[in-house]
């Protein structure tokens, strides 16, 4: 069975990973821990990036979250800006409120990855499909059962 880590055993790992991140000395390290420095080099080198790693993905995350609490701030206030437009009857700003709205379900959209914005080809009207689809029928001529056959599998899929 293989052995423990004993850095990550250590009553004191956080603070021992910090001095490492923080680029102290393996060897003052070890001493100031009780540990060997062997024992902190290797724990440098097989679990702190993996702890790294970690921390930057959590932070990620946190920002991720922190950005839609914003949002989510900036579209509450501007839809009490819409409701108080429309209560005092002031029709321009009521558009910009609608207007702001609008911008900012759409960057949420786009955050949260539920709006694609990459250009989509609708390949059934596309010049080159039409040439292809005619020289294709055109090259079943001598065959009218394949080209009959053909011709309703392009007109059930178009």
């Amino acid at each position: 069975m293989p052995q423990v880590c004993s850095v990550c055993r250590h009553s004191q790992l956080a603070a021992i990973n910090k001095a490492l991140v923080a680029g102290g000395s393996l060897r003052n390290i070890a001493e100031q821990y009780a540990l060997s420095a062997t024992a902190v080099h290797r724990h440098k080198e097989e679990h702190l990036p993996r702890l790294l790693t970690q921390a930057a993905e959590a932070e990620e995350i946190r920002q991720a979250l922190d950005v839609l609490q914003q949002l989510k701030h900036i579209n509450a206030a501007a839809l009490t800006v819409l409701r108080d437009a429309k209560t005092a009857g002031d029709g321009e700003l009521m558009l910009k409120a609608i207007d702001r709205v609008h911008r900012q379900v759409e960057l949420q959209a786009k955050l949260l990855g539920d709006l694609d914005e990459r250009p989509q080809i609708v390949l059934v009207q596309s010049s080159e499909w039409l040439t292809l689809r005619g020289t294709m029928l055109r090259a079943l001529e001598p065959f009218p059962a394949a080209r009959l056959a053909l011709a309703a599998i392009l007109q059930e899929t178009a």
